[in-house]
């Protein structure tokens, strides 16, 4: 009786035109591969291979035989790898590296939607800076990163735009009369500003901002991370940037009002980060697809 491993084999001497490299790519020996073709050859009663010190060519009949296996040999790997694909979303983990507006701005919505479809699979989240994120990634310590601009990458990192973003200058009900009308940065001086510390990307963007404009940006209180920002200031703390989209329900209540500027702010990327270098699983792939939509 003809058995799956004897059209395994077949497939695997026609692909390579050799029973001795397709031992070596079976992990098998070529005696073993060349007395396989033997009985499967003497179970169909015909010749299958012209051997030659060429290598072997196929007879008419073997190449009507190959038409048949190679279509159900690469449906039966596609079926395999489709299985294998499907065990690792039951069980796989997923970490990521994220910057704090990227996490709740974009990858925290799709996280959702993917916990939906795969509740099996575990997502390890480390909260870092850019710079941190980037640098996580570098030492394969995360899968992927997802991060906001500015960042400075190079190869094996490769970088995708997922979303732009802006950030608007907000005060709490003390700064009311300052949201009144638009101002410049110069009438900003002596206002107590609220910003993140050095070695984040959002400090160097402003830090860019400011300088290009002929100020220094030298806040005046430190947060350690931006949620901390918002109820520094609608405590009134100082005045602060913040994500718009995330400052919207502050304002709305009146807990704060935004502070417009004659000099545009920058608008602000969340990109996601791969490492090409890095072998990735089924589960993280599929991640990185629901992020990409």
């Amino acid at each position: 009786m003809i058995t799956y491993d004897y059209y395994r084999i077949f497939y695997y001497v026609v692909q390579y035109k050799s029973f001795t490299r397709a031992a070596e790519a079976l992990h098998n020996n070529q005696p073993n591969i060349t007395r396989c073709m033997n009985n499967l050859e003497a179970e169909l009663h015909c010749t299958l291979f012209l051997r030659s010190n060429k290598g072997i060519t196929l007879t008419p009949e073997g190449k009507r035989l190959y038409e048949h296996v190679a279509i159900a040999y690469e449906q039966l790997s596609l079926g395999e790898d489709e299985i294998r694909q499907n065990m690792e979303l039951e069980n796989g983990l997923v970490s990521i590296g994220a910057s704090e507006n990227a996490l709740r701005l974009r990858l925290l919505p799709v996280l959702e939607r993917f916990h939906e479809q795969y509740p099996h699979v575990r997502i390890r989240i480390f909260n870092h800076s850019t710079p941190q994120a980037i640098l996580a990634l570098e030492s394969k310590v995360v899968d992927f990163a997802a991060v906001t601009s500015p960042l400075a990458i190079q190869k094996p990192l490769h970088k995708t735009h997922l979303a732009s973003y802006r950030e608007i200058l907000i005060g709490g009900t003390k700064y009311k009369e300052l949201a009144s009308q638009i101002r410049s940065l110069n009438d900003l001086s002596g206002i107590p500003v609220i910003g993140l510390a050095d070695g984040t990307g959002t400090r160097e963007l402003y830090h860019r901002y400011f300088l290009s404009h002929g100020l220094m940006f030298a806040p005046d209180m430190e947060a350690a991370t931006t949620d901390q920002i918002l109820p520094m200031i609608t405590h009134n703390l100082g005045i602060g940037f913040y994500p718009e989209e995330l400052a919207a329900e502050a304002i709305a209540r009146g807990n704060a009002y935004a502070i417009r500027l004659v000099e545009p702010i920058p608008e602000r990327e969340i990109c996601l980060v791969t490492n090409s270098s890095t072998q990735i699983s089924a589960a993280v792939r599929k991640v990185i697809s629901f992020l990409s939509v």
